[in-house]
């Protein structure tokens, strides 16, 4: 009898073991901020059919997020469902059903799988807000960040979950870009690491791996690029018309350096130099440029205020 029960609790805790080291099964995704990134990340989990909750401070907020996945859903089925447009229809309509929204992230994290943050670029208030709803998600739960330059590692330390933290970098417009950078901290369990893989799979993305590096892949080869670019300028090496020509017709790219930044934002691209700088002084990459300061000082942030490096209409 006692060898019976010996071998009972033996079973038990290797079952149990087994259980532990199984994989996350993400259904149910809560993403923290409505604005573009936060509700393109919405629009692709609910159309993968997960359930989404997507949350912000204020139901006007909300309101809008939705109504722009729902013109979002319209254009894809406008080519997805051309000879079909009942079906387009029916698609527009069993997505939007998978999309709840709420103000009150606290609330709404107690049965979900993973939490995704979209919010403003500001550590500070990141932390605070994992902090937060540390408390209130499960223990299951794995938290992740859209940040696309900040340390995900001092994010995980704002919680107790640090084993199930990582990033999940995603790229605008997210319901047409495949890449998503999964990025795994020192902490990051592998459990999570690879339940954050097939989630991004999920959705139908194409994810890549990196670790808790300034920039993660695309950001950190691309920026110092774009301000390589700026420098050629500034030294008056070249006009930035001709850098723009030089790199599409030489290079391939779809965009020019100068194009791109007023794409991206100029102040989007001072905040993650500045802060790259910040951590790394003695980096001749991560070095200002007196012209984007200047730029941005002015408020010419690119095709937002109709005014960059060029001027729009």
């Amino acid at each position: 009898m006692a060898f019976a029960t010996r071998h009972f609790v033996r079973a038990a805790s290797s079952a149990a073991a087994t259980a532990a080291a199984k994989k996350l099964i993400i259904k149910h995704v809560t993403v923290i901020g409505g604005g573009l990134m936060g509700a393109g990340i919405a629009q692709v989990a609910a159309t993968s059919g997960h359930a989404v909750v997507l949350v912000d401070q204020s139901e006007e907020i909300l309101k809008k997020s939705t109504k722009g996945i729902e013109e979002s859903l319209k254009r894809v089925t406008k080519k997805k469902f051309a000879d079909k447009p009942e079906a387009g229809a029916e698609f527009v309509e069993k997505t939007l059903k998978n999309i709840t929204t709420s103000t009150d992230a606290g609330a709404v994290v107690h049965s979900t799988d993973l939490v995704i943050e979209a919010i403003v670029e500001n550590l500070e208030v990141k932390n605070e807000l994992f902090k937060r709803l540390d408390k209130f998600a499960p223990e299951r739960t794995i938290f992740a960040s859209n940040t696309s330059s900040l340390p995900i590692t001092q994010m995980a330390n704002s919680t107790t979950r640090q084993d199930r933290f990582g990033g999940l970098h995603f790229f605008n417009p997210v319901p047409m870009m495949k890449l998503v950078e999964v990025i795994k901290t020192p902490m990051t369990s592998q459990k999570t690491f690879e339940s954050l893989m097939d989630f991004s799979k999920a959705l139908g993305k194409s994810p890549v791996s990196c670790k808790d590096t300034p920039g993660f892949v695309v950001n950190r080869l691309l920026v110092p690029y774009l301000m390589e670019a700026v420098r050629l300028f500034e030294r008056g090496d070249a006009s930035k018309e001709d850098i723009d020509v030089a790199m599409k017709l030489g290079a391939g790219y779809p965009m020019g350096p100068f194009e791109l930044l007023d794409y991206v934002g100029l102040d989007t691209t001072k905040y993650i130099i500045d802060g790259w700088h910040a951590l790394e002084p003695n980096n001749p990459l991560f070095a200002p440029s007196p012209l984007l300061n200047k730029l941005v000082q002015e408020k010419k942030l690119g095709k937002k205020t109709g005014e960059g490096f060029y001027k729009y209409k």
